[in-house]
Parts: C-alpha cells; structure tokens; sequence
C-alpha cells in the first residue's frame, strides 16, 4: 500500500529509483538551501529554519542566491525557469525584503510565504502578494499548484529549454487533506520496526531524554499524523499524474528529466520520539529519488550513495554546462543516469545539524529548563540548541556504517554499522576498534572543512585513501586530542 502509485508507475517504473538517497541536513531550510546551491549547511550558512540561522536571511539573499543552480541555468544556459511552491521557510519575512524579493534566477515565481500550509496562506507572484481562503475548488495549495505549473506548461515559449521545480509543501503538517480524500487509509498506521517505541540507550542525552514506553495518546497522534501525511500525498499524487500527461500531450515527455524527491525524512515513533526529523538516523536522513528521463532505462534501481547536493550539479551537466565552472560540493548523477559502467563514485558523505532552541523555558513543561524546543506532545523535545553534530555515512562494497560526533559537553559519539543493525539500536562506539575510529574523527574533520572538489575526495574505505595519523594533531589539534583523549 503506498498513496504515490501513479509516482510509482510513471516515475519510478519508468526511470530510476536510487535506494540509498540522503539529505546533509534532516531538516527543512538547510536542506532546501543544499538543494538549491549543491552545497553541504557548513558551505552554504543555512544551519537551521530560523533568520538567525540563515533560512532566506538578507545574508543569504546577497552570498548564495545569485550562484542557486536555477541562476546558473536562466543566466548562463537560457533557460526559462518556473517556482512554485514552498522555498525556504523565513521566506516573506519583514526582516528579509518580504514576498517582493523575487530571488535572481527565476523567470516565473510563485513561492509561499514562510512555512508549510495548504490554506489561508499568501503566494508571492513575481513579487506582488496574493491570498488565498480556504475554498477548496480555488485554493487548495496543492493544486493551486499543480495548475500554475499545467498554466506554464501551455503557455511558456517553445524556443527556449525550461526547468520547473515544484514545491509541495504536502505532506508536511498541518497535514490536512483535500476532502475526497480524508477517509483514505483508515487501517494505516505507522510502521512497527524494532526501533518503534523502544529506549534509545547508548544514545547522546536527547534521546535518552524520550519517555519510554510512550503513551498512548502519543501512539495515537503519532499513527493519526502518519495517516494524514499519507492522504496529503494523494494530491500529490495527482500533481504528478496530471504534470506527466501534459508533458505527453505537448509532445516533450520524451526529452524532459523529471526528478522526485524530499527536503528529509520523518520519525513516528522511532526511539520513542514521536513525531519530527532533525536527527542523525536513517529514518530522518534518507530520502526517496526518483528520475525518468531522456536516455534512462525503465525500472531500474541503483545502490550508489548520493545526496541532494548532486541534484544541482545533475541538472547543469544534463543543460550542458561545465561544472568546473561551479563551487558546488555535489556530483553529477548523469553517468549513473546513463548506465555508464566505470563510474568512480563516492563512498561517504558529510551529515551535519546545528540544533535550534532558545534560554526560555516551554511554557508548556516547565521542569524542562531552557535551550529545549519542539516538546510536543507528552514533553518530549525533539530538538534544542546543543544538539548539534556532524557525521560521516560510509557505504561501500565493504562497509555500511554512520560515525558521529556531538558538539556538547560530552562530546558524545555514535557508531552504528547498518549491516549488522540496519535499525542503529546499538552504538558500537566503544567496542569498534580504535583504529577505524581515529579514522573516522580524520575524515569527519577533513568534510566539515571542505569545498568544491575537496568534499569528493575518497572517503576512509576507499583504496585511495590516505590516512596519515600525524595531521591530527596539527591542523586540527584541539578537536583531535579532546577526542583521543576520550575513553572510548
């Protein structure tokens, strides 16, 4: 049972599913911000969903916007590019210029001020402000969509190549659903894995912090948002069909790349955190992509690493342009699109978080003490200002494993191997051996400071990896030998 089977069948059966897809950042802003610039969050300075944190900040709007992969494409390829959707989180803000600032590097622009609705909200068109009630037939935000994007679709010129990124916002909350379809998927609930509802223990002190079990108005709302998610996908589902079919009847499937994919993952349950994302495990990094297009074989799927950064460079190479010419971290998927065999490939990439939360109190838990954030429901708080880490995730013929540090007092780590516990119910931080440790803290230092091509180096299980114990205790002296100095 899926809610995105026209998805499945005219995407994915059609083209490619990569199955292990991930963002660098489980969360909205700083993903979308990677999407956008082929960047890692410690490139790009979007760190989290606030202004303070980056999230469509005047400063972004001056460093990073004019250099997005749509800039390029629309300055520098000549390409007709078309927004709609949700961009960035603070996008609209007072502070940041409001819905008039149209970022450089779209032609047509419908983007929704600040986070996820899908009524009563303001659309910037081309930078005047437009709102929209709560009539379902004229604004329900995922068609509004879907026939801006038809709109643009018939009305656009022929004579220029074009590129659309559309931008549900479903199936973020508030998770509400056209109303044919709030009677979808009544037997649905989120999925039972061993890590559902279990303690996290060896686990840094935010998720020791869930209570264990959880209770069962917690189990409720976490399998009723579930539902709800899935009956958002069904407009979505629907987008897509009726997007397919245009291109069809204009005669330009055939030589269109259509990408689909997500800004993160989600936990219902996982560890006993019920419902967010913004954590380091799978269920919150890994994402689904899927691309038919021009040259690529039906019903394929391929294990490669690859991340959203890649997702910009793919779309320049696919228009021609040389990526030399770019500072973005990313890959182009194209050879994998293609079936090239020989393809060097990464074998790691960097997972990184700047957590959110203010000297406060909730209101709503007091006993909780300030820096917490996002405590809903039962107070438990699924994010606060110290949890912040960074990651390697390692995926090669010989390893799966995840190696992360905490920027906290404990200066905690996690290791998990997926092989052996693809669900990470076991930090084997202090039992794995010292060797492969030292190597991780090295590399993990190496990709929180890349750039450009430094960030494709091979990673610690690559046989062109170079380790040389001695540069940890020059560079990066302080962080390298609070680490050895640990009891690991």
């Amino acid at each position: 049972q899926t809610p995105l089977k026209k998805t499945n069948a005219l995407i994915a059966q059609m083209g490619i599913t990569f199955l292990n897809a991930y963002v660098p950042s489980a969360l909205c802003c700083p993903s979308r911000a990677s999407i956008l610039t082929g960047k890692y969050p410690h490139n790009h300075h979007v760190v989290n969903n606030t202004l303070e944190g980056n999230c469509s900040s005047k400063l972004w709007q001056k460093i990073q916007e004019p250099y997005t992969f749509p800039a390029v494409l629309k300055t520098m390829c000549g390409y007709q590019t078309f927004f709609a959707g949700k961009y960035l989180n603070e996008y609209g803000a007072e502070d940041a210029g409001g819905v008039g600032h149209v970022p450089p590097g779209w032609s047509f622009w419908y983007a929704l001020e600040k986070n996820s609705k899908y009524y009563n909200y303001t659309l910037s068109v081309n930078g005047k402000a437009r709102r929209h009630g709560e009539n379902y037939s004229v604004d329900y935000l995922t068609d509004v969509l879907a026939n801006m994007s038809l709109d643009f679709l018939e009305y656009k010129s022929n004579f220029e190549p074009f590129f659309m990124m559309i931008s549900t916002p479903a199936p973020h909350s508030p998770w509400t659903a056209a109303p044919q379809y709030t009677k979808s998927f009544q037997n649905v609930s989120a999925p039972r894995n061993s890590n559902f509802n279990i303690h996290g223990k060896n686990k840094h002190w935010l998720i020791r912090q869930a209570k264990t079990p959880m209770t069962n108005s917690s189990i409720q709302f976490l399998d009723d948002a579930y539902r709800k998610r899935w009956q958002t996908l069904l407009s979505v589902d629907d987008l897509i069909e009726k997007l397919v079919k245009k291109l069809e009847l204009n005669g330009e499937l055939d030589n269109t790349y259509i990408f689909y994919t997500s800004d993160n993952g989600f936990h219902t349950g996982q560890f006993s955190l019920p419902i967010d994302k913004r954590q380091l495990y799978e269920f919150d990094i890994k994402v689904p992509l899927l691309v038919r297009g021009p040259g690529i074989k039906p019903n394929q799927t391929n294990k490669m690493l690859v991340a959203n950064i890649d997702l910009g460079p793919t779309i320049l190479d696919i228009a021609g342009y040389d990526l030399n010419k770019t500072q973005m971290d990313g890959m182009s998927l194209l050879p994998l699109l293609r079936g090239d065999k020989n393809v060097t490939w990464r074998s790691d990439f960097l997972v990184e978080y700047q957590g959110e939360g203010y000297n406060g109190s909730d209101p709503t838990c007091p006993g909780l003490g300030p820096g917490v954030t996002h405590c809903f429901p039962d107070c438990v708080c699924e994010d606060s200002y110290n949890n912040t880490y960074a990651c390697v995730r390692t995926l090669s013929t010989s390893w799966d494993l995840q190696y992360c540090e905490f920027d906290d007092r404990e200066v905690f780590v996690e290791v998990y191997n997926l092989t052996a516990d693809p669900h990470q119910i076991n930090n084997i931080a202090k039992t794995i051996d010292q060797e492969i440790l030292e190597k991780m803290n090295y590399r993990l230092m190496m990709l929180q400071s890349c750039s450009g091509a430094t960030c494709r180096t091979p990673g610690v299980f690559d046989p062109g990896y170079r380790f040389d114990p001695r540069l940890m205790f020059s560079n990066h002296g302080v962080r390298a030998r609070r680490f050895s100095a640990q009891s690991l």
